[in-house]
């Protein structure tokens, strides 16, 4: 039976949206194609009519996951702008963003998935982290584009590693503390 454009549509992106949540879930050798279509109400056989491999799905589920995200952290940007930065760091730096991957930042949920998928799903990835980095590079204190480019890389990248360190350990105590930790460091650094 064949579906119209707008069913086709609205099944791609029911399918983007259950392949990015799950992804950041289980990783992305997690979880099947069979099981990204289970969850989104659909057939296995219908995938290949809306992607050419699961490495395409996982290109395009990476934008998906950033695009989810990152508006998130862009309402936090404008609605404050004078405390953008540490508004950003509480929430990023929070448990509960720790006990959600499902929901929260892909890179923290997939980085080291990230560096080991092909071409295009690199592309997606560093798309985004350039995305990441834009929205942060405003907010830095410091005076120059180069410190503040500079700086923005170094907070992103003790935001994703402090949230991927919380999320490994299974002391709940210290994954509190990490996390106390990151958020320390980051306000240290713009004092």
């Amino acid at each position: 039976m064949r579906v119209s454009r707008e069913k086709f549509a609205e099944n791609r992106e029911r399918i983007l949206e259950c392949a990015a949540r799950l992804f950041r879930e289980k990783g992305y050798d997690g979880v099947g194609v069979a099981d990204i279509m289970q969850a989104a109400g659909l057939t296995h056989g219908g995938f290949y009519g809306h992607f050419a491999s699961k490495d395409d799905l996982i290109a395009q589920a990476s934008r998906r996951a950033s695009a989810d995200f990152l508006p998130a952290m862009q309402v936090l940007a404008r609605r404050s702008p004078d405390t953008a930065l540490d508004t950003i760091i509480s929430n990023y730096l929070a448990a509960k963003h720790r006990d959600h991957p499902e929901v929260g930042c892909p890179f923290a949920a997939l980085g080291s998935d990230m560096a080991r998928q092909g071409d295009a799903g690199r592309a997606a990835a560093t798309t985004s982290m350039r995305a990441q980095l834009d929205l942060l590079e405003p907010l830095m204190p410091d005076e120059s584009v180069d410190d503040r480019r500079s700086a923005a890389m170094a907070t992103f990248a003790t935001l994703v590693g402090t949230l991927v360190l919380a999320r490994i350990s299974d002391d709940p105590a210290l994954s509190d503390e990490l996390l106390e930790a990151g958020r320390a460091a980051l306000a240290a650094k713009k004092a």
